[in-house]
Parts: structure tokens; sequence; C-alpha cells
């Protein structure tokens, strides 16, 4: 069986526009574990094995900017590709409250050996698309859980995460999702900025490309037609914000 560590969509556009999706599945490749992580399928339905909903956003999004897109074909638990390779929550044993049992023995060289087979191909392949685009903007899309365990319960709908002095797309999203009137907009909400090594970082700060990191909660996203509503629905947002900042 041939395994491919991503998706791509919309390659052949001709935008500056790339999306992606790094937590667009909670796939198990058949290499990991005989594709299980000892989960029930109840848990890999979580939040905690990826971000429910996002895709739907990304695809939507994607062919409402006239964009590409590249989506993971992994479940984070399997290796986190949002993550510096150094960084100690690159692979999860125990996540909001859940032990990983196909992770718990895991050691040095089975993460060298999922990030040979997942994370180093998508980012290989984002760096790929981003280079090939015109001034890339590159969109991240993810979705947050409504409330992790024994935690108050998240107000925001929709949030940006942003790191000081590259966010001026971020500042103008934000003010632009504000306008609208019905959101609850969150500013570095539920967490703060970016991570030295994730995917940001990697192939948009790293680079001074303009970018943006959009995160919707995820009770919004419960079916398709809700999922393809956000990506038309922040499309034209994206492109006024690009311009109010002159990106």
């Amino acid at each position: 069986m041939t395994y491919h560590a991503f998706h791509t969509h919309g390659e052949d556009r001709d935008s500056r526009w790339l999306v992606t999706c790094d937590h667009a599945t909670n796939t198990v490749p058949p290499m990991v574990n005989g594709g299980t992580l000892g989960l029930l399928q109840s848990e890999m339905s979580r939040h905690i094995a990826y971000d429910p909903g996002a895709a739907g956003i990304a695809h939507a999004l994607a062919d409402a900017l006239g964009g590409a897109l590249i989506t993971s074909n992994f479940s984070r638990l399997v290796i986190d590709p949002n993550r510096g390779e150094d960084d100690p929550t690159l692979l999860m044993k125990l996540y909001d409250g859940t032990i990983i049992p196909g992770n718990r023995h895991a050691g040095a060289a089975e993460i060298e050996r999922r990030m040979e087979l997942c994370y180093r191909p998508y980012h290989a392949e984002l760096g790929r698309l981003a280079a090939t685009r015109r001034d890339p903007v590159i969109v991240a899309v993810h979705s947050f859980t409504p409330q992790l365990k024994g935690r108050p319960p998240r107000p925001w709908h929709v949030a940006l995460l942003h790191t000081a002095p590259a966010n001026a797309l971020s500042l103008a999203m934000i003010d632009r999702l504000r306008a609208e009137g019905d959101l609850c907009v969150g500013d570095n909400e539920p967490y703060a900025g970016h991570q030295p090594g994730d995917s940001i970082f990697r192939h948009a700060l790293n680079h001074d490309r303009p970018q943006v990191l959009i995160e919707v909660r995820q009770d919004l996203l419960g079916n398709v037609g809700q999922q393809q509503a956000w990506g038309r629905r922040l499309a034209p947002l994206l492109v006024a914000a690009l311009a109010d900042c002159g990106a």
C-alpha cells in the first residue's frame, strides 16, 4: 500500500494564497502500530487526534481565494506537524486526560521513523508549494475545542494567533472580524502566538512572508455546510485585510 503524508489541491492556480491545514485528519498510517494508537474511535474523534472541521474550512477557503491547499494525512497523535523537531510535545503520550497507548513506549528511534514517514514529507511539500507561489500569503487553518477537561468554556467563535512584529495581516484580520458585529473574536486566544519551529514560524516567519493563523471553535463546524460557510465568509475578509495592511 502506498502512503502519502499529505494531500494537495489547486496547485496550478495563479494566486498568492496558500492555505494549510496541519491537523486535517485523524488517520494513523498502517506503518504505525498497524494503523492504530490503541485508542477507541470515540477518542480518535476528539480534538486530541485532529482539528475537527478544519479541513472543510480550508478546502472552501482555498476555493474561494483561488489558492492552493495542503492538508496533512496523519493524526497529530502520530507526530505533530505544527511543532518544531525538538519540541517536547512533538509526540504526545498524554493529552487532555487521555493516555495514548501507541505512544507510551515510543522513544527517539520511533519518533525519527515517524518524522521520516509523515512530518518531513509534509513540510517538504509545504515548502515547495510556498516557493512556487508568487509572493505567497500563507493562511493556516485550525480549530479548537469548546472546552478542555476541567477548564472553563471558551467563548470565542474565531481567533487569530500571531507574534509581533510580523503580525500586520493578523491584526487587520482581527479588526475585520470584529467589524462583522456578531462574533466573539480571540486575539492570541485560546493560545498565544507562534512557537519556534512550528509551521508558520518555519514557512512564513523565517521567509518574511505575510501569514495568518485562524482558529474556529469546533462546535460551530458540526457539518460540511457550516465548514463551507466559514470558508466562504473568511475569504473576502482576508482579501480586505491584506489590502488594509498593504502586504
